[in-house]
């Protein structure tokens, strides 16, 4: 079967050539906010779920919690791995697949590591994993774009430039999902690459965390955990627990 838009994107160099301004300053700001509102435990497992390279897992470790980081992407978890310790590691595993069960306190899916698969059911589907490897009334947080605002002020065309590199980067929306086309020329070879994402609304949310067995405790609207407001907030942050069997 051909590879997906997710795991040949993720996989590539390119990804984090353009996306490289999403610096640490800006993960550990927002962690530093969620570990002052969910006060984990000295003794808390952590699991960060679509990890990337790591930048949040290896920060939350910095802080002394007990912190498994898994992603789809091998060139990702191997750049991960240098900053293993035994407190923190990182696999190559799908979200969609069980990993460990009843045996974090805390799992984050952090911006927007979401909405990539076709059906509602393979993403309900994801939510049980997560809920699954928690153990009884742990916690997920779940980070999304405030897909509203996003589609009320689409820029369809713009170019960045990174490391030499001009990205011309066009979005749609289309079949319920936000669409962005990536197309590059390097060394002489053209590349282009897609980034489908489902523009999920609070009612969808919703709706799967009910039907995943997940209790909403609290939303925010940025990474300074202000309130959500639909067609202002940047993000759109959850908080549930996994609400009993």
């Amino acid at each position: 079967m051909p590879k997906k838009w997710f795991q040949n994107w993720f996989n590539s160099p390119y990804y984090h050539i353009l996306y490289q301004q999403r610096n640490d300053e800006e993960a550990e700001f927002f962690i530093d906010n969620l570990c002052a509102y969910l006060k984990p435990g000295s003794s808390s497992r952590l699991l960060d779920i679509a990890c990337g390279r790591g930048r949040h897992a290896v920060y939350l470790n910095k802080k002394g919690y007990d912190v498994t980081g898994i992603d789809l992407s091998f060139s990702s978890i191997r750049f991960a791995q240098q900053f293993e310790n035994e407190k923190l590691h990182f696999f190559v595993h799908d979200m969609r697949y069980l990993f460990y069960i009843n045996y974090f306190d805390i799992a984050f899916n952090l911006f927007t590591s979401f909405g990539y698969f076709e059906t509602e059911k393979d993403h309900i589907n994801a939510l049980k994993t997560f809920r699954k490897s928690l153990k009884k009334g742990g916690i997920l947080v779940l980070d999304y774009f405030n897909s509203e605002k996003i589609m009320r002020n689409l820029t369809q065309q713009e170019v960045k430039r990174a490391d030499g590199i001009d990205f011309y980067i066009s979005k749609k929306v289309a079949g319920g999902k936000i669409i962005k086309s990536i197309s590059f020329e390097h060394k002489n070879k053209d590349f282009s690459f897609k980034e489908e994402v489902k523009a999920f609304t609070f009612a969808d949310f919703e709706n799967m965390f009910e039907k995943s067995g997940f209790k909403i405790l609290n939303y925010f609207g940025d990474h300074s955990l202000n309130n959500f407001e639909p067609t202002r907030s940047d993000r759109l942050i959850f908080i549930c627990s996994k609400a009993d069997a």
